[in-house]
């Protein structure tokens, strides 16, 4: 295992999608987010079926950062119960995993601080 997760999320719009990726990397809890348009999604809530078109967000990030990414997600989206599913990256290119690190790292604060 690295360390390195995919998180899934959705969003009803192209203008939350992009809230949400932005903010995710503004952030630094996301390297990169990658966002699908015009998903189909069917599913069930408050006992009836949808069918909905949606935005799907491919979050590459480091496991430890999930809770922070999940919080995020939930203050920044419009649904009261947003999509974070995580995948773990089983393996992949050490450039690319190095760089999940990087750009995921804590900027330095004045005076040593994080």
């Amino acid at each position: 295992m690295t360390g390195k997760i995919v998180v899934l999320s959705t969003a009803g719009s192209a203008e939350e999608a992009e809230i949400l990726a932005r903010g995710l990397v503004d952030a630094r809890l996301a390297a990169c987010v990658n966002v699908v348009p015009q998903i189909r999604s069917i599913y069930r809530w408050q006992g009836a079926v949808q069918d909905e078109t949606e935005f799907l967000l491919v979050i590459k990030t480091r496991r430890e950062l999930f809770p922070q990414v999940q919080e995020k997600i939930a203050h920044l989206h419009s649904y009261s119960v947003p999509e974070s599913i995580v995948l773990p990256i089983v393996d992949g290119s050490t450039a690319y995993l190095d760089w999940i690190d990087r750009e995921t790292e804590a900027l330095e604060q004045p005076g040593g601080g994080v």
